[in-house]
Parts: structure tokens; C-alpha cells; sequence
């Protein structure tokens, strides 16, 4: 601690992130573009020979979703790389810029769908080759269910929010192929030919609506938005905890990529030695970081009693 404030070493601005976590994430990223690419083979093999709309809508989905899929895969390295000279607190927020491009992205997916689908509904045709389009879409659910299987599986042991976003779309994609598969179905079995961009447009309502989580998720995240409540519960609690301290306040976090960061005020005895109070603070800032081990925790020492502005909040 220099003075009343305990700032970290530069080494350890910013805390390491778990290196399994990280193996994780980056196989994630590569993962999400390998499944992207495969899709967009079979899908512009079954589009070509079905003609359908629904089934366009979906290659054009994942055309979007590889470029979308290699921004993520981009944004994960790019997150976890060490802090630096011109980047004291990380890069983590690379993967919040990553979702809300991500955003944008789907969202002309979203609507370019809805204008082809549009365009067919004042035509309706029916689809050729219909098994070829069923073959390829049970395909898709196949491949994009493993896909969203890990990619959660990834976000649950790392809270990558790049992940995050890119499983929210993948998601989208499996009510997608189910939507294709009852389009083709009511189109060649029961002559329903409105069915196929009918069922376009209600692709367009689910990708929109995953947009929507992406965009507040990073937005959260660029905007410096607090931790849960349960968590700053916990950090008062942890820091209370300890003998010597005798009030907490001011306490502030915040996320960036799978760090997390909290600053506090911790109240003491106005009469310990300057070492003494630098001990405290240690074994708080350790007790703290033993609930949430990926944070960077600065903590400010106060003599307590003293009258100073505090956060109202």
C-alpha cells in the first residue's frame, strides 16, 4: 500500500484468467467457425437445389454467422492477451465490442430475411427436392445442437461474454432448422405454399430477438455496469468479516471479459501504523479474491469516524 490507497503490483493489474479457461474459450471460437463453414456448404448445396426461401434464409443466417463466429474467435485472443503499456486494465472489453458487431451483424441477417421473405410471400412457389432440404437441415440440428451444447457448457466455467453471444445466435439458428423443416413439410405435403416465408418471417422475430440479449450484454459491459447485488453482498461481507475492519463503503466493480474488478474502502483505527494498515488490507484484498478469483481488488484505507463524501448509492 503506498500511502492511505493499496494499489496492486503492475503485474498483477490485472489478474490472470484461469489457463484452462481460456483453452476453453479459444477452442470455442474456433469450434463456432468450423461449424459455421460446414453449414454454409450444405445449406448452399440444399438451397440451390430446393429454392426455398425458408432454407435461403438460413444460408444467409450462417453466411452472417461465420463472419460473426471469426469476429468472436478474433476478440477471445484478443481479450486474453496480458495486460500492456497502453492497456493497463487488460482487453477484455474486446469481447463486449465483439457482441455488439455481432449485433449489427445479425441484424441485417435479420433483415434481409424478412425482405426475401416478403418478396416470396407475394408469390409463393413450391419448394423442389424436398428430402435434399430435410437431409441437410436435420444435419444442421445436429451439428449446431453440439455446438451450442459446448459453447454453454464454455460460459458456465468462464462467463466469456463473447461466447456468450455467439451461443445466443447459434441458438436462434436451432428454432431456424426446425422452422425450414416445418416450412418444407406443409409446403410439399399439404400444399401449403405461404407456409415458406411465413415461417422465414418468424425466423426474423427469433434472430431479432437475440440481438436484443447480445446488444444489453456488452452494452452492460462497455458502460462499466455493477456486478449483481449478491455479489457486492458478498465482498461487504467478506471485508466486515475481518477484526480490525470497522466499516466498509464505496464499494464499486465492474466486468471486462472474464475479469472482474472491485475497489472498496475499508473503515480503521486512525491510530495504526501505516505497515499495520497495509497488512490488513492485504489479508481482505486475499480473502476477497479467494470468492472471486479472476478479480483485480483495490482497496483504500479510511481513519475511521472520519466525515468525507461517499457514494449515495
Amino acid at each position: 500500500m503506498s500511502g492511505a490507497a493499496r494499489e496492486p503490483p503492475v503485474a498483477a493489474t490485472v489478474a490472470a484468467a484461469d489457463p484452462r479457461a481460456v483453452r476453453l474459450i479459444k477452442t470455442a471460437g474456433v469450434a463456432s467457425v468450423a461449424v459455421a463453414l460446414t453449414l454454409i456448404g450444405l445449406k448452399l448445396w440444399a438451397w440451390i437445389a430446393t429454392d426455398s426461401v425458408s432454407l435461403l434464409s438460413s444460408l444467409a443466417d450462417s453466411l452472417l454467422d461465420l463472419i460473426a463466429s471469426s469476429i468472436t474467435w478474433f476478440a477471445v485472443r484478443v481479450a486474453h492477451e496480458p495486460a500492456d503499456r497502453e492497456h493497463r486494465f487488460g482487453h477484455g472489453k474486446s469481447e463486449a465490442i465483439a457482441g455488439l458487431v455481432q449485433a449489427v451483424i445479425v441484424t441485417g441477417s435479420a433483415l434481409y430475411v424478412a425482405f426475401t421473405a416478403l418478396v416470396r410471400l407475394m408469390a409463393p412457389a413450391e419448394i423442389s427436392e424436398p428430402e435434399t432440404g430435410v437431409a441437410v437441415m436435420g444435419a444442421s440440428l445436429v451439428l449446431t445442437f453440439g455446438l451450442v451444447a459446448f459453447q454453454h457448457y464454455v460460459v458456465r466455467r468462464t462467463g466469456s461474454v463473447a461466447i456468450g453471444a455467439d451461443a445466443v445466435h447459434y441458438r436462434a439458428d436451432l428454432f431456424t432448422a426446425l422452422a425450414v423443416l416445418a416450412a418444407i413439410f406443409l409446403n410439399t405435403r399439404l400444399g401449403w405454399y405461404a407456409a415458406d416465408p411465413l415461417l422465414g418471417l418468424v425466423i426474423v422475430v427469433l434472430i431479432l430477438a437475440s440481438v436484443r440479449t447480445i446488444t444489453l450484454k456488452a452494452i452492460d459491459i462497455l458502460l462499466d455496469r455493477e456486478l449483481p447485488d449478491e455479489v457486492r453482498e458478498a465482498i461487504q461481507e467478506i471485508a466486515a468479516a475481518h477484526p480490525a475492519v470497522r466499516g466498509v463503503h464505496d464499494i464499486r466493480t465492474r466486468s471486462s471479459g472474464t475479469a472482474q474488478f472491485i475497489q472498496l474502502h475499508l473503515e480503521l483505527d486512525g491510530e495504526l501504523a501505516l505497515s499495520a494498515a497495509h497488512r490488513i488490507c492485504d489479508e481482505v484484498e486475499g480473502s476477497v479474491r479467494q470468492r472471486f478469483p479472476t478479480a483485480e481488488v483495490i482497496i483504500h484505507a479510511d481513519p475511521y469516524g472520519i466525515v468525507e463524501a461517499r457514494d449515495p448509492f
